[in-house]
């Protein structure tokens, strides 16, 4: 089991989040490594929690299936817990989701989708949340005063 762990600056805003929904699901993209021969893709890899795909050879299905083009193995993960959302006034570091990997481990984490924010004075939605630079600034219209999420920190985790 793998934790993504993210910490983060948040300056008027809570509640950071992926946009995550079975109508407009969010692409969670990694770094994938073999835990049997230590490959790792070359490639980014991105799935989403509302898939399902047959794992060859077995009855279960899971969100991300992968064969290894080294050592032939098909891997599986799937997304157990989450998203979870970041709150300002929380721990340093907090859990957005879990997965459960069979045979593979993520090593790296791109926030390429797109995030969602609630404004802590005033509840104003942020719904185009980017993190893909490391940083985020708006303006919180109602509050009167800029917002922002920085210092954007992805961490993979043994659960």
């Amino acid at each position: 089991m793998l934790s993504l762990v993210l910490s983060a600056d948040l300056a008027g805003v809570t509640e950071l989040r992926p946009k995550d929904t079975p109508e407009n699901p969010y692409f969670y993209t990694f770094k994938v490594q073999c835990t049997s021969c230590r490959e790792t893709h070359p490639n980014w890899v991105s799935f989403n929690r509302f898939e399902q795909h047959e794992i060859p050879g077995s009855r279960g299905e899971a969100n991300f299936v992968w064969k290894c083009k080294l050592c032939q193995k098909t891997h599986s993960a799937s997304v157990t817990a989450g998203p979870n959302t970041y709150e300002a006034e929380g721990k340093s570091e907090q859990k957005i989701i879990d997965i459960d990997c069979r045979g593979l481990e993520f090593t790296e984490f791109k926030a390429d989708g797109e995030w969602e924010a609630k404004g802590v004075e005033s509840s104003t939605p942020f719904t185009s949340v980017d993190l893909s630079e490391g940083e985020w600034y708006d303006y919180d219209e109602k509050a009167g005063e800029e917002v922002s999420v920085r210092d954007v920190k992805f961490d993979i985790r043994r659960a």
